[in-house]
């Protein structure tokens, strides 16, 4: 079994927040960046005195990438007294975690999930706190992109996931409410056989059609090198989870180029918000060895800032109720200029952008 990968153990004086994440089983790095991210952010609070004198202890767990590896790292991490989890990915993990009534049964609450599918949204839960913006609002940015340039049929190829055959119902929801749009589907299994039948059999939808790309990372990059190796020539979007560097390994840069990628943070690289200069500054201080920022790696420091907000306001011992009632009572946070708000419900930000990918795999907005 999968198990604790953190060195050491809290104390009792520490605030405990755990990650439980594919640290490994999953071919690509959004658990190991998002924990750079946090602890990057999470060092920098306790060099300087921490939450009224208690550092933040980040505790990680590997589950594998599986919906049980997932509820065994659960049970383990429950156990070292977390006031919070990070980031949970994974539509089958958090699936679970819902089905199994996991957030009812202990005090703690979720910063932060991935993937953003509007079932963990809509209702949700009330320990549930989103901060980046869901696939719904990224679906609804791609599908408005698409019809400026007169697009009126899209094609979903999806995986059999939940963030896949949701972000199906999405799309179809999406497009009638505009309104105008066609919408057609291929839903396929993520195995080689399985998406070559698929991708050559959706390839043959109209030139003039775009094509949204829905599941996993690796899902979605080796769909997209099947679409391109089948002849598919088409405008392809993807979502926010895809990173641009494993499109390109995958793909090839050739084939990679021109795929527009929603995004739900600023560019890590940028230097026009304080954000993102802000973040910059605290991973050369405190994780040095990073040169190479992801937005992985901005989501783990946002998530780490909005939750770090949540706890100076939750009281000098704070619990995971003090800190779920100081989150919705704090109004707007603004991160930088990155503004955070669960006033009106656990889903924080709205922020969608599109990104293209480019020469050498960079996006340009």
């Amino acid at each position: 079994m999968a198990g604790l990968l953190a060195v050491g153990a809290a104390s009792a004086q520490d605030l405990t927040v755990a990650q439980i994440g594919p640290f490994t089983g999953l071919p690509s790095p959004d658990a190991a960046e998002i924990n750079a991210g946090a602890q990057a952010l999470f060092d920098s609070v306790n060099a300087t005195g921490g939450i009224g004198g208690r550092n933040i202890k980040l505790m990680k767990f590997d589950d594998g990438f599986t919906a049980p590896g997932f509820i065994a790292q659960f049970k383990v991490a429950m156990e070292a007294g977390p006031i919070a989890l990070l980031s949970p990915i994974g539509s089958a993990a958090i699936s679970k975690m819902m089905q199994d009534g996991l957030l009812d049964s202990t005090d703690v609450i979720v910063m932060n999930a991935i993937p953003g599918s509007e079932q963990f949204r809509n209702p949700g839960h009330p320990k549930l706190f989103h901060v980046r913006a869901g696939d719904r609002a990224q679906l609804e940015r791609i599908l408005g992109h698409a019809k400026v340039l007169s697009v009126n049929e899209m094609h979903v190829l999806h995986q059999d996931l939940p963030i896949g055959t949701g972000g199906l119902a999405t799309v179809q929801d999406l497009a009638g409410r505009i309104g105008g749009m066609k919408v057609t589907s291929t839903g396929t299994k993520h195995d080689p056989e399985a998406l070559t039948v698929a991708a050559r059999d959706a390839a043959k939808v109209p030139i003039s059609s775009s094509v949204i790309v829905i599941g996993t990372p690796k899902f979605c990059a080796d769909a997209i090198a099947k679409w391109r190796s089948g002849g598919g020539r088409h405008q392809i979007y993807t979502l926010s989870y895809v990173p641009a560097g494993l499109l390109t390994k995958v793909v090839g840069e050739a084939g990679a180029r021109g795929v527009g990628i929603a995004q739900t943070f600023p560019s890590p690289q940028g230097s026009k918000l304080k954000l993102q200069r802000e973040f910059q500054q605290t991973m050369q201080q405190y994780a040095p060895n990073i040169k190479d920022y992801s937005y992985f790696h901005l989501e783990g420091y946002v998530s780490a800032r909005v939750l770090v907000a949540g706890l100076r306001r939750a009281g000098a011992r704070p619990t995971a109720s003090t800190l779920r009632a100081a989150l919705k009572d704090m109004g707007e946070i603004s991160v930088g200029g990155f503004n955070v708000d669960f006033r009106k419900g656990n889903v924080g930000s709205s922020w969608v952008d599109i990104a293209v990918v480019s020469e050498g795999g960079r996006l340009r907005y």
